[in-house]
């Protein structure tokens, strides 16, 4: 008898003394899956020496690489909240967490995700959807007509490491200057970095930091320094991302499902203020700068002027239409201003300058905004607010 409750006696202890010590295996094992990203990021970095030019022309060319994975941007321009372009500024400030795919430049996905759910971008050729997971609504974007160039607001997609990589380097321009960087180690991998920096000095971007993977070119991390600035103002990475073989079903946007909805729109009416924008011939030359019209285009809502890293836009809402704008930007704290033929304000944002100017010869108002100085924007506007009518 007294054996037996010895024997159980020994059983318990060995119970005890396995769960003694199971738990914190447990625990040390859920610390070290955890703890993987940033010893990750700790390790040795290897890579092959590239000069500037060879990692530039790998990047452009990884613009057809079939990939997906998970990214986030953050982006700090401490822009105003302003009536119409709240989906701007949100943007813009704050951190956006993206699923990617992407088949080709023309057919990819990108999902933001959020408490409140996702809203997804399908960009199938020249077809664009948009889903809403709380609406449970697809919306297909009709694109302006031929002759009819449009605009947008910018959007997620668009902050993507690849798709803004590659738009910096496609407007960077033949003044820019190109440098290497040291390797560090993003998404868990190895990679090379590329520095430009604008070769305008009244461009507000100092530098941009592009690291990429240096067989493939493909970027797995951008920032954006201001002029003059330590930190990013927008800093986009990778933190999972590899090859991806395309499926339709991935590429295909909810419609016609139990519970779901499905509707048309143009892209103007996604455009929030920008809805209101006036045709206008606009100068030749503004601030010294040339304006650059779309190809096929006597008339456009949106004139660039300049080029590469320090371009700004001129756009003309419709009269009567953009008083509230100036009583937003005045109140967001913008700095008010008076022309000999009108008024203005000006905002001051990391990487982004806007004047909003009011004409007296006209009920006009003129958005003029870009990665130029205030100095700029403001000659700009005394040059419209006196010559437009």
């Amino acid at each position: 008898m007294g054996s037996a409750r010895d024997t159980a006696a020994t059983v318990a202890a060995a119970v005890r003394a396995r769960a003694s010590w199971r738990w914190p295996a447990v625990a040390a094992g859920v610390a070290i899956l955890c703890a993987l990203p940033v010893l990750a990021s700790a390790l040795p970095v290897s890579v092959p020496a590239l000069t500037a030019a060879q990692l530039r022309d790998r990047i452009v060319a990884s613009a057809g690489m079939s990939y997906s994975g998970y990214a986030e941007s953050n982006a700090t321009f401490g822009l105003p909240p302003l009536s119409g372009l709240s989906s701007v500024t949100s943007l813009l400030d704050g951190v956006t967490k993206m699923r990617v795919w992407q088949a080709a430049p023309d057919r990819w996905r990108v999902d933001v995700l959020s408490d409140a759910g996702e809203r997804d971008t399908y960009q199938l050729g020249t077809r664009e959807f948009l889903w809403n997971s709380g609406a449970q609504l697809t919306t297909e974007v009709l694109q302006q007509g031929p002759g009819q160039p449009g605009i947008r607001l910018p959007r997620a997609a668009d902050l993507v490491p690849t798709a803004l990589a590659q738009r910096v380097l496609d407007e960077a321009g033949p003044a820019a200057k190109y440098s290497t960087l040291p390797p560090v180690r993003v998404a868990g991998r190895s990679a090379v970095g590329l520095r430009v920096t604008p070769g305008d000095p009244d461009s507000t971007i100092g530098q941009i930091d592009i690291w990429a993977v240096p067989s493939t070119g493909l970027p797995l991390m951008v920032e954006v320094f201001g002029r003059g600035a330590r930190t990013p103002a927008l800093q986009s990475q990778f933190f999972q991302v590899g090859p991806w073989q395309a499926t339709a079903g991935v590429l295909t946007p909810p419609s016609g499902g139990p519970g779901t909805g499905f509707t048309v729109t143009s892209s103007s009416n996604l455009a929030g203020v920008l809805k209101n924008l006036e045709h206008e011939m606009l100068p030749e030359t503004l601030a010294g700068r040339r304006w650059v019209p779309p190809p096929g285009a006597l008339f456009s809502t949106v004139g660039l002027y300049g080029g590469g890293l320090s371009t700004f836009a001129v756009l003309t809402l419709r009269a009567g239409t953009g008083s509230g704008l100036m009583d937003g930007a005045r109140s967001a704290g913008g700095t008010p201003y008076s022309f000999p033929d009108g008024t203005g304000v000006l905002i001051s944002a990391s990487l982004v300058n806007a004047v909003i100017a009011q004409s007296d010869r006209s009920a006009d108002t003129f958005i003029i905004t870009g990665t130029v100085s205030g100095t700029v924007l403001l000659r700009a506007a005394v040059t419209l607010t006196s010559t437009m009518r």
